[in-house]
């Protein structure tokens, strides 16, 4: 990489993906929302003057939230990154198609509880609650494997699993399951509490520490083009196992947390198969999900994010 465009530069894996740009002397053009509103279809075009001059576009842009937003706001969500989806591609083989395109997928494409590997991407129906977000994501993938086809364009597809650590979204915008377990546990520490969290406890999720992803990105991207890649630990703790090693963390008694079984638990299991990921990775060193939660916590507590 010698010049890189960045869409979705503010959102947490945009911020620590520029951050580390920043140690590798990267020259990057950044963009937001408030600066380049990408569901206008000349945005890109106005606001780049030299757009032959990169060599990588990274498209991180994309209109979502965590929660049932997906669900309550499909017909917008759909509409929305549609439009963004489109407009970067777009400009991608009419502007810069010397660029290196990597675009991100969505874990909730898949619709297998048991075999997420990239071959069945595309397969079946996603989940109905996540459907629209989970259908433009698969676009995506449409358009850059027909405009490689086509044009000949390079590009990377990367599926990731729960990305977390400091510096996350501190708005009150809804949160990933692993900030509300450490909010929750936490409050419970702080004043003495039992902690009720939903479902048997028993559903079991996969995390990816955002330092251990970006660094993962950038060494893909130099290792092969024009696939789709699983980007995660491929390790699965339970929702227990977390509430167990936060509560070890805090000195919290982690006998007083309760599962409230009548509330939902939802996907039994979410964990990428990352075989392909292995295989391209020199020297794949995770961090422990251990020191990642320390760190987290750490960050939380200092924001008095509780």
């Amino acid at each position: 990489m010698k010049k890189v465009l960045i869409t979705g530069s503010s959102g947490f894996v945009g911020r620590n993906l520029t951050k580390k740009l920043d140690e590798l002397n990267v020259e990057y053009l950044a963009l937001n929302s408030s600066n380049c509103n990408l569901r206008d279809n000349n945005a890109l075009i106005k606001y780049i003057s030299s757009p032959e001059s990169f060599d990588t576009i990274i498209h991180l842009a994309a209109w979502t939230r965590p929660g049932d937003f997906c669900d309550v706001r499909r017909g917008e969500q759909f509409l929305v990154n549609q439009q963004i989806n489109t407009n970067v591609l777009s400009f991608w083989k009419e502007k810069a198609p010397q660029a290196k395109m990597i675009g991100f997928g969505t874990s909730v494409s898949y619709t297998s509880e048991d075999d997420l590997r990239e071959i069945n991407y595309m397969a079946g129906i996603p989940s109905d609650s996540f459907y629209a977000y989970a259908m433009c994501k698969r676009m995506l993938l449409v358009g850059l494997e027909c405009l490689n086809k086509q044009f000949g364009l390079d590009y990377l597809y990367f599926v990731p699993s729960t990305v977390y650590g400091p510096s996350y979204h501190t708005d009150n915008r809804q949160n990933h399951f692993i900030y509300d377990l450490i909010k929750k546990i936490l409050k419970g520490k702080m004043n003495g509490d039992k902690v009720v969290l939903w479902g048997n406890g028993e559903q079991t999720r996969e995390l990816i520490f955002v330092d251990d992803f970006v660094n993962s990105i950038l060494e893909v991207n130099k290792a092969t083009k024009n696939e789709i890649v699983n980007l995660g630990t491929g390790k699965a703790h339970t929702i227990k196992d977390f509430a167990r090693f936060i509560s070890r963390i805090i000195d919290y008694d982690e006998n007083k947390i309760e599962y409230d079984i009548t509330k939902p638990t939802g996907a039994k299991s979410k964990v990428l198969n990352v075989e392909k990921l292995n295989s391209l990775l020199q020297n794949k060193k995770f961090l422990t999900i251990e020191d990642g939660l320390k760190m987290t916590i750490n960050w939380v507590k200092e924001n008095n994010l509780i």
